[in-house]
């Protein structure tokens, strides 16, 4: 009789733990905690949109970037864990300073986009998978090239190429381009382009005037654009270098 009044005991406290534990799950971000969550995120630097209690697509693109940022699990999704990871963090900080340009951070998937304070706007991207694919009956490698580059060619809108559409491309190497994309995976996934969330994409086409320098670089490699910075005609050389180019 012990022996089974002690297993009923047993379940009753197992059940009332996952019972706590499922209440805990279940429980949501109220919108005071949303705005709060939107508010910490814009004055670290996030992209976030409207600070208005939603979670809409541009507070889920801003949590996911901070997410990879921190190195925490990108999962999309705003608890009270979350928020105050936020109320503890820091800014994210470019690696170079002291000029406006743009930083692609390929190990974390992010883009930054650097003011002369060294103030960023972030955004999550993905970039080449470094998987084979077939475009036009040639086979190439979905590789994201890493170095200094420079904006040379922008289209308005949506742009329509052999491997499907794009949506306000920054040209910055050969076929490579910063453009939106309805799909923008938190792993890398695209041929090689640098994929923004679509939201975002018109106005960071306009943020990115031609010739704006764009860092691209992992653990293993970075260089500094700074020269081009200081002597701007190095910077327009290589500009001049790919309109002559493709014309």
């Amino acid at each position: 009789m012990r022996f089974l009044t002690l297993c009923l005991l047993l379940v009753s406290i197992a059940a009332n733990a996952n019972a706590q534990l499922r209440g805990k799950q279940q429980v949501s971000p109220t919108r005071a905690q949303v705005r709060e969550a939107e508010s910490r995120l814009s004055d670290l630097g996030y992209w976030t949109g409207a600070i208005d209690g939603l979670i809409d697509p541009a507070t889920r693109s801003a949590l996911i970037a901070f997410q990879k940022w921190e190195g925490r699990p990108t999962t999309g999704r705003l608890d009270l864990e979350e928020l105050e990871a936020m109320r503890h963090s820091a800014a994210p900080k470019p690696r170079d300073h002291g000029y406006s340009h743009v930083e692609v951070d390929l190990d974390r998937q992010v883009l930054l986009m650097v003011n002369n304070d060294g103030g960023v706007r972030v955004l999550p991207v993905s970039s080449g998978n470094g998987q084979p694919f077939v475009d036009e009956g040639q086979t190439s490698i979905a590789y994201t090239p890493r170095g200094r580059f420079v904006v040379y060619e922008k289209v308005d809108g949506w742009e329509k190429g052999s491997l499907g559409s794009v949506y306000y491309p920054n040209a910055i190497s050969g076929s490579v381009a910063i453009h939106g994309a309805r799909s923008v995976p938190v792993e890398p996934a695209s041929h090689g382009c640098i994929r923004i969330p679509m939201f975002a994409a018109r106005e960071v086409s306009k943020l990115l005037p031609l010739g704006t320098i764009v860092l691209v670089y992992d653990k293993f490699s970075f260089v500094s654009a700074k020269s081009w910075a200081e002597n701007p005609q190095l910077k327009e050389a290589v500009l001049s270098w790919h309109l002559g180019v493709e014309d």
